[in-house]
């Protein structure tokens, strides 16, 4: 079976984010046949149509990272009740060029990890509301919201609790299907 090529944006800049530590921890728990890849967002501009016109080669490296993904996989945290700009950012820089945007028709997943109670729920219901008008494919479920995410990571950055370490290993699993789904992969 062919290895997916999943590639992630993380939605924090920080370098211990508690998202990252989940990005971490995950390649452990992913199917064999997939592999995850972080793709870097901290590096982009601002979005600008003027830039876009002649781009950087920071934009022309996360343009081909996002166009060689069979899939794209946000982590991210919540951040006043929404998406953090410098994923919207990205999510911006990847909907462009007109035409021949990297990020349109991709299928895609969406979790994150949180302090607080609601575990990016609000976050992930705004991604849900805009990512279809790129035509991406996001799956609906499970849907994984980490609570309370500083009780589940330890000091090493290590993910400890065996009842998320499950839910993300069914994640992942439901996201290979998801992804041979929609690319009618075998």
């Amino acid at each position: 079976m062919e290895q997916l090529d999943v590639r992630v944006m993380i939605g924090s800049l920080r370098k211990d984010s508690y998202n990252r530590k989940v990005f971490e921890n995950s390649h452990d728990l992913v199917p064999d046949s997939m592999a995850l890849t972080e793709i870097p967002i901290w590096e982009l501009p601002l979005f600008n149509q003027e830039i876009q016109v002649n781009p950087t080669p920071v934009i022309e490296r996360f343009w081909g990272a996002v166009r060689e993904a069979d899939a794209i996989l946000f982590i991210s945290p919540e951040y006043n009740y929404s998406v953090p700009g410098v994923l919207k950012n990205a999510i911006d820089w990847a909907s462009r060029p007109p035409g021949s945007a990297p990020i349109v028709g991709k299928p895609g997943a969406i979790l994150g990890a949180s302090d607080g109670r609601s575990g990016t729920m609000r976050m992930q219901l705004h991604m849900r509301s805009f990512l279809p008008c790129l035509d991406m494919a996001i799956m609906p479920k499970p849907e994984v919201f980490i609570m309370s995410v500083g009780e589940v990571i330890d000091r090493e950055g290590r993910l400890h609790d065996d009842r998320i370490r499950g839910q993300l290993i069914g994640f992942y699993e439901a996201f290979e299907h998801w992804i041979r789904r929609i690319k009618h992969m075998p």
